[in-house]
């Protein structure tokens, strides 16, 4: 009997291939006002935090920071009090669709990586360094955009759109929505942002977890409103673009999210993260997948 294992772009890489070395380490014994500085400044949505000897002791994102600042915890608030523990690791070595899966499994957005020896913490995993490394290969590769311009190669190579890729639906907020509500919806529906509406349901700006710690840093109210801290302009794009120019967007503009909308009616239809461009593993094109489809022989 045949059994047809479908590969994928990632198949054959392991983690030390798209991992970052650069690991943010706090004392766990920091307050969360100290640490939001350290989100800040090295642009990060997670920290590692370690105990008296050094040693990793937990990870605080900025869901978790979001969280405190939900419950009304005070900025001196050691991080310990919140942090997430122990942290989640992975090993350099380790298949990187074994470690992607992993994420997926646990609904997490990033693993450590660690030598299996000394157990030292060498690196990060997360879905922006997965996407990043998609990228160069989609690139360099002779089917891409970079390379050609229509939509099928000589060789029948069919680039995918942002529609074949998005989570088609946008969950909006009005902008006289208080803080406190924003960040409901966004825990309950796992989001790193949410578009902001008029009563019009005319889309106005966008509140990310970002715009939210900083509002927790500068002592605003959570009964404030979205409209007081909601970010201008509203990064979009058509849902017939091309999915490897939206990788590129995002990855050279540092976001995580794009909002999707309707080339014909300039209606926003849906959201294409980083992390459904990771779970693709497809790269830009449908080739990398129809190409490397594997037919084992099973005695």
């Amino acid at each position: 009997m045949s059994i047809v294992v479908t590969q994928s772009v990632l198949t054959g890489l392991q983690v030390k291939e798209a991992m970052r070395r650069h690991v943010v380490r706090v004392s766990k014994a920091t307050a969360i006002g100290n640490a939001i500085n350290y989100f800040i400044k090295h642009k990060v949505n997670s920290v590692l935090t370690i105990d008296e000897k050094g040693d990793p002791a937990g990870v605080v994102s900025k869901t978790d920071i979001m969280g405190a600042y939900y419950a009304a915890l005070p900025l001196d608030t050691p991080l310990e009090m919140i942090m997430a523990a122990p942290p989640l690791y992975c090993h350099p070595d380790d298949p990187l669709t074994e470690s992607l899966e992993e994420m997926r499994r646990r609904r997490i957005y990033r693993l450590y990586v660690h030598e299996a020896g000394d157990g030292q913490v060498v690196g990060a995993l997360a879905y922006p360094d997965i996407v990043g490394l998609l990228h160069r290969y989609c690139y360099s590769c002779d089917r891409s955009l970079h390379q050609r311009s229509r939509d099928t190669d000589k060789r029948g190579a069919v680039h995918l759109r942002v529609r074949d890729v998005m989570t088609p639906s946008v969950t909006t907020f009005l902008a006289n929505d208080s803080l406190l509500t924003i960040m409901e919806g966004l825990s309950m529906y796992r989001f790193g942002a949410v578009l902001i509406t008029d009563e019009n349901q005319t889309p106005r700006g966008v509140v990310s977890k970002t715009d939210l710690v900083l509002a927790y840093k500068h002592g605003l109210s959570s009964d404030k409103t979205a409209a007081e801290i909601m970010g201008t302009p509203i990064r979009a794009c058509p849902s017939n673009a091309y999915l490897e120019d939206a990788i590129r967007q995002m990855i050279f503009a540092e976001i995580q999210r794009l909002f999707v909308s309707d080339p014909d009616t300039n209606q926003m239809v849906g959201v294409l993260s980083l992390s459904d461009a990771a779970r693709l593993r497809s790269g830009s094109c449908q080739a990398c997948v129809s190409s490397r489809i594997k037919v084992e022989e099973n005695s």
